[in-house]
């Protein structure tokens, strides 16, 4: 059943020209979810019929129709990354390296409208337990992981000062 399925999918794809399978490439990837404009021209170049067409022109007419847009885009980003526990440095840098402006990316942090200082600790109390650390070592260590999981250094100090 399924390789009839295929056919039929390889036939219909034939009959399409490049730029309709660009087209229907790009709304397949954003009806799964949001992407970027970077992203979704990346994704696009990958496939071997997108060579001679003119992305830009598919990407603008997508924003025009709102299928496509950074900021909604920033917003469901930041929104999972924070359910992962990341803090506001490494969600901002993932972004710009997704193509977002720094702008951009700063005014959806700003939406998210979350308390770094309680993620963090709650991060912290994930990972290592209600417990203080005693050695300075185990607290060099709680300090690394927040420091990596993306929180500002005026937070780390201040949770891993408490004890």
């Amino acid at each position: 059943m399924q390789l009839k399925r295929r056919i039929a999918k390889i036939s219909r794809q034939s009959e399409l020209d490049d730029e309709s399978r660009c087209r229907k490439a790009a709304i397949d990837l954003l009806s799964r979810r949001e992407h970027s404009r970077f992203e979704l021209k990346r994704k696009l170049l990958q496939k071997p019929y997108a060579q001679d067409v003119d992305l830009e022109a598919i990407l603008d007419q997508l924003e025009e129709a709102n299928y496509l847009s950074n900021a909604r885009y920033a917003e469901s980003f930041v929104r999972s990354r924070i359910l992962k526990g990341q803090g506001e440095i490494k969600i901002r840098a993932q972004l710009m390296q997704r193509g977002v402006t720094l702008s951009l990316a700063d005014s959806a942090i700003a939406e998210a409208e979350v308390n770094w200082w309680d993620l963090a600790e709650r991060q912290r109390i994930k990972r290592f337990g209600e417990g203080y650390p005693d050695l300075l070592k185990d607290k060099l260590k709680q300090i690394r992981f927040l420091t990596m999981r993306g929180f500002p250094s005026h937070i780390v100090r201040e949770i891993t000062q408490e004890y």
